[in-house]
């Protein structure tokens, strides 16, 4: 990348002050230099360092919350998102990357003071075209890439290919026309193209794509002319603007008429969409469906949109300024709401169907999709209820992702949209009735159940005028939990059996299954055990029935409570490992506490107090995080207390605290694979020296993924966890094995599974 000196200087910048703006020109790589500046300094921060990415942000009110999905804080209460940062934040040693603030400029720098005044180690890294403008925050601005001497003399070929703008005209060069490098004959032409775009990245990138078609003379003579023809306008513009625009434009003429059609179209994107997407919403008026995959390859071809690959199915983006570029096309041909409406029709199909397929095989797969859209599913949700007369559709749509918001990090989120569109539409309808019980469910699970009861109350109002049996059996069901919180098992156990026989009257699996695991849990609360497990059963059989996974993992750890109570630990345990299997799977952490919480139980009552401890430590850490200790299943609070209560008398005060400290300091990984037997010596002092591999089994595993050149993005979507959650478990082995690079990684495990299987062992170690 070159960069040695500003790199060096950020660094420098960042040990003596807590904010640094990177500033520049859009595509002068202000990103891709934080990036680099991230990639060195990570070792000093203990609790890493982590990418906000606002480009793809419209609404300042979503800054916090999008700061607090990017931080993976996982917190279902209904405190507002600048606080749970705070909190979060509060003893972290920590560097959070702002990118691309310009758009956001007060609110980031309010966001910015906010959090750096209320924590003492936290420092920020911003990215922005403009300073923030604190009084405390250190700029340096980004210059282009480093250009040759201007001297008269001129350079050789290998000094020339030493410079920075050249290396990268060369590195990308060679994308196009493999085995391009700079000769005698055409190094004075590639000096003068550098040159003429200012050194400028994303200039360079755009420009290179012509040697597909053009000699590096016949580029330079064309940069020449297009450059005297679109730079003779304002003199107001920088001239570094005035370049890249120049650039662009040109990119944009050289374009075929369905290319600029639809670069334009796709700037109603955000957070980058596939080959589906772009089908659905940009086809049309000049491009039939079936030519878009064409035209989308154009595009590719032309770098104007980038190509990447978090999943199975390959995604495309365009960068912010190509972005911003294309929105300017369709707000000057007048065509800005039509797309904008295609955009917000095509994800409010998207919510649809993954709500009918939410209960089935298929689950696991839409969970990602919609995480891997959120940014899209979020920019339809503004369009619908800034549009007039678009708020009902808005607010089904919220409804519609109820596991979306449930499943992630965006309970707080789904509340604020249902809230703003109940707010709106007050008419007695369907859709408000749903969004009610709806909103009710996220609000039990942040523990506020007066607000979900008096929703609740509105809902059966309507159930009942509208004669919604769907909308009763739901209603019912949630009134149970309340009850059930409130200690009123007696209200609870008739509001789930009406519950049950709704929803077998409406066919609803979902509901129907719902209400099964908590009557089953209730039953088993009451001391009916025959009741808790043939309930239970019952569950069971729906969920095979439909090939289902979450609801059954749920179903799983309520018959693992009543199999404890019932004494037989053993099978207890068994249950519950499955049900923890899966919820980790899916990076539920809800599901994950509620099995930590019923295997620590299960530790204490078989005496096994100093892995209750830990277990107890690992539920500190998770409860926190999630900040509603267990949330929604408020009722199996005295099993926690009677285990804790047990433990610390059987270790002492001392061993107990000891040994819960032990616990707290696991990472999520190695507390999972602790809690799941699949490395007994996590935590256990000098386990790793008595280890064949000082990694836990589910490092290794990704170790393996690292070895066969999986990115980031492609091992957090093998495993189905977060990006954030595989660059974390990346961290830990470079530290662990003292690297600084995933190649010396991939050559560790070589070597190690030829240890493991001897001489003869194959490179990919038998796998």
């Amino acid at each position: 990348m070159g960069r040695r000196y500003e790199v060096a200087e950020v660094r420098r910048r960042l040990s003596g002050s807590r904010l640094v703006t990177l500033t520049g020109v859009g595509g002068v790589g202000k990103t891709r230099l934080a990036s680099h500046v991230a990639a060195e300094v990570r070792s000093a921060f203990l609790d890493g360092v982590w990418l906000v990415e606002l480009a793809g942000l419209e609404n300042p009110e979503l800054l916090a919350q999008t700061v607090v999905e990017a931080l993976e804080i996982r917190d279902h209460s209904s405190r507002r998102p600048l606080d749970v940062l705070t909190d979060h934040l509060r003893d972290k040693r920590m560097l959070v990357i702002l990118d691309n603030c310009e758009h956001l400029l007060p609110q980031c720098a309010v966001l910015a003071d906010s959090l750096l005044r209320s924590t003492a180690d936290l420092k920020i890294l911003a990215t922005s075209r403009q300073v923030l403008g604190l009084t405390y925050e250190h700029t340096l601005s980004v210059p282009t890439l480093e250009l040759p001497s201007t001297e008269k003399r001129r350079l050789s070929v290998k000094s020339l290919a030493r410079c920075d703008a050249v290396r990268l005209f060369i590195e990308r060069a060679n994308g196009v026309l493999p085995g391009f490098s700079v000769t005698e004959a055409n190094c004075e032409a590639v000096e003068r193209i550098c040159r003429q775009l200012d050194g400028i990245p994303l200039g360079i990138e755009l420009a290179v794509v012509r040697l597909r078609a053009l000699s590096v003379q016949q580029l330079l003579e064309r940069l020449d002319d297009r450059f005297q023809l679109l730079t003779a306008g304002s003199r107001v513009v920088l001239p570094r603007h005035q370049t890249l625009r120049a650039l662009i434009d040109w990119s944009y003429v050289l374009c075929t008429d369905q290319e600029r059609l639809l670069w334009a179209r796709a700037s109603v994107f955000t957070g980058g969409f596939d080959l589906e997407a772009a089908e659905e919403v940009c086809s049309g008026d000049g491009i039939s469906r079936e030519e878009v995959l064409d035209v989308v390859t154009g595009l590719v071809d032309k770098s104007v949109l980038l190509r990447e690959e978090p999943h199975s199915t390959v995604r495309y983006r365009l960068l912010d300024t190509l972005r911003q570029y294309g929105r300017e096309q369709l707000v000057a041909a007048g065509e800005a709401a039509t797309w904008q409406r295609r955009h917000r029709d095509y994800y409010r199909r998207l919510a649809s169907e993954a709500h009918a397929e939410l209960f089935g095989p298929s689950q696991v797969p839409w969970f990602t999709r919609l995480n891997l859209e959120h940014t899209n599913l979020r920019t339809a949700l503004e369009f619908s209820f800034d549009e007039p007369g678009e708020a009902d559709t808005g607010l089904d749509m919220a409804s519609d992702l109820l596991y979306h918001w449930i499943t992630s990090y965006y309970i707080g989120e789904g509340r604020r949209w249902l809230d703003q569109g109940l707010a709106v539409c007050t008419d007695p309808s369907q859709v408000r009735a749903r969004a009610l019980w709806t909103n009710s469910w996220l609000a039990v699970i942040q523990s506020e159940t007066g607000a979900a009861a008096a929703m609740l109350e509105e809902s059966g109002r309507l159930g009942k005028q509208l004669a919604d049996e769907s909308v009763l059996a739901y209603t019912a069901l949630y009134s149970g939990m309340i009850a059930m919180y409130r200690g009123d098992a007696e209200s609870a156990i008739g509001l789930y059996e009406e519950a049950v026989a709704r929803h077998r009257a409406t066919d609803d699996p979902v509901g129907l299954v719902l209400s099964l695991i908590r009557l089953s849990l209730l039953h088993s609360f009451l001391g009916d055990s025959p009741r808790a497990i043939s309930i239970g059963e019952e569950s069971l059989s729906v969920c095979d029935a439909y090939g289902e996974g979450w609801h059954r993992a749920y179903t799983t750890m309520a018959l693992g409570v009543e199999v404890w109570r019932q004494g037989d630990t053993r099978r207890a345990a068994g249950l519950e490992e499955e049900s923890l299997a899966f919820n980790r799977s899916l990076d539920d952490p809800l599901g994950v506490g509620v099995n930590l919480e019923v295997l620590a139980w299960i530790a204490a009552t078989e005496e096994h107090y100093e892995r209750a401890a830990r277990l107890l430590g690992i539920l500190q850490t998770i409860w926190q995080a999630i900040g509603a200790p267990l949330s929604g299943y408020g009722h199996l609070v005295n099993y926690h207390d009677e285990c804790e209560s047990r433990t610390r008398r059987a270790l002492g005060a001392a061993a107990f605290r000891a040994a819960v400290k032990k616990g707290s300091r696991l990472s999520y990984d190695e507390a999972l694979s602790y809690a799941l037997e699949e490395d007994l010596t996590a935590g256990e002092p000098g386990g790793e020296d008595e280890r064949p591999s000082p990694l836990t089994p589910r490092e290794t595993e990704i170790a393996h993924l690292v070895a066969q050149g999986l990115s980031n993005k492609e091992i957090a979507a093998t495993l189905v966890i977060a990006q954030r959650t595989a660059e974390g478990h990346i961290e830990h082995i470079l530290s662990k094995l003292g690297f600084t690079s995933r190649a010396q990684v991939a050559v560790w495990v070589f070597e190690h599974d030829r240890a493991a299987d001897g001489e003869g062992g194959s490179p990919e170690g038998g796998r």
